[in-house]
């Protein structure tokens, strides 16, 4: 980054995504948010152990896997969780440390294997990139359940049970998780791997008429706008665009998603919170035949858990969230 950037001159400044990122004139981008990285190894808190892997060379598509601390390979099978993290597709990471802590939280109290998927970010990768590398992400784990002992990732080969795979993320994961499983219904994954569940925490769907909180909090409508306009620019579509509003009449029915069972999450003060009960109450019409629940914690924000992963509010949603998993 060039120097100067970090005593930013505002003439300098050509967008200000708040408070994510700011786009300079010259076309370099600073990201003000998400940029610390912490390596995998043994958490000393949890005892789970964590790995990077490289899922598709041809694209850089990488993960950080994580395992519980398991006995031998006797063990019984565990589920495998597909996590998605947050960061409205421009910042944060696998190694971001918030997120790094709260997968070893999870895969602690799930007792279970997680591959949490590096994706494209904008603006260097535009959308759909992002949805496009999950994708892979998820083929590479149907192929790991048909593969052969040659080709399997040993942690997924010697631990998991392939048909309790789950695909779980917050804010912007939530939307990806969505999406995947949409797109599962209509696209044959390596040995027809069937999705058991799909977990959304606090997630990023909009729309360009305001619901809910979204009324009385004008300012922080015009934030979160601001930044869908910013990641996918849509002179059209704008915040109706299907990516990110699934009730438009172009987005797919509900009643499609590829999966058995669905827990959404939200939080009282999170401005994300009514598209949130929105997408349970449509997913509720819509004649979807799953198991589906709707948890709201009271007093807290937008993925308030990653922030601060130790109050008790956040590991009820994490306990909430590993006995979905499990249960």
């Amino acid at each position: 980054m060039d120097p100067s950037h970090l005593n930013p001159d505002p003439d300098q400044i050509a967008l200000e995504v708040f408070p994510y990122l700011r786009v300079f004139k010259d076309g370099t981008v600073e990201r003000i948010a998400g940029t610390q990285v912490v390596p995998a190894g043994v958490d000393p808190q949890t005892g789970v152990e964590s790995k990077d892997i490289v899922i598709e060379p041809e694209t850089s598509v990488s993960a950080r896997l994580y395992r519980p601390n398991l006995p031998g390979k006797n063990h019984k099978k565990v589920p495998l969780v597909v996590y998605f993290h947050g960061g409205a597709f421009c910042i944060s990471s696998v190694a971001d440390p918030l997120y790094h802590h709260s997968l070893n939280m999870l895969v602690a109290d799930a007792n279970a294997i997680a591959i949490s998927v590096e994706y494209s970010r904008v603006p260097e990768h535009p959308l759909p990139e992002a949805y496009e590398d999950c994708w892979a992400a998820l083929r590479w784990v149907a192929a790991q359940a048909v593969g052969d002992h040659h080709e399997q990732e040993p942690w997924l080969k010697d631990y998991v049970d392939f048909g309790r795979v789950f695909l779980v993320g917050d804010s912007a994961g939530a939307n990806i998780s969505h999406h995947l499983a949409l797109r599962a219904m209509n696209s044959k994954l390596p040995g027809n791997l069937k999705i058991l569940g799909i977990g959304l925490i606090h997630p990023y769907f909009w729309g360009e008429s305001p619901i809910g909180l979204e009324v009385t909090e004008s300012v922080r409508k015009a934030m979160v706008d601001n930044w869908w306009r910013y990641v996918c620019p849509s002179e059209d579509k704008s915040c109706d665009d299907p990516l990110i509003n699934p009730f438009t009449d172009e987005s797919p029915s509900l009643a499609g998603l590829a999966c058995d069972k669905i827990l959404v999450i939200v939080a009282e003060k999170d401005i994300l919170r009514d598209r949130g009960k929105l997408y349970y109450e449509n997913l509720v019409k819509s004649g979807w035949r799953g198991s589906k629940d709707i948890m709201e914690t009271q007093g807290e924000d937008h993925v308030f858990h990653i922030f601060d992963p130790n109050s008790e509010k956040a590991k009820n949603l994490i306990k909430r969230l590993a006995s979905f998993i499990n249960e």
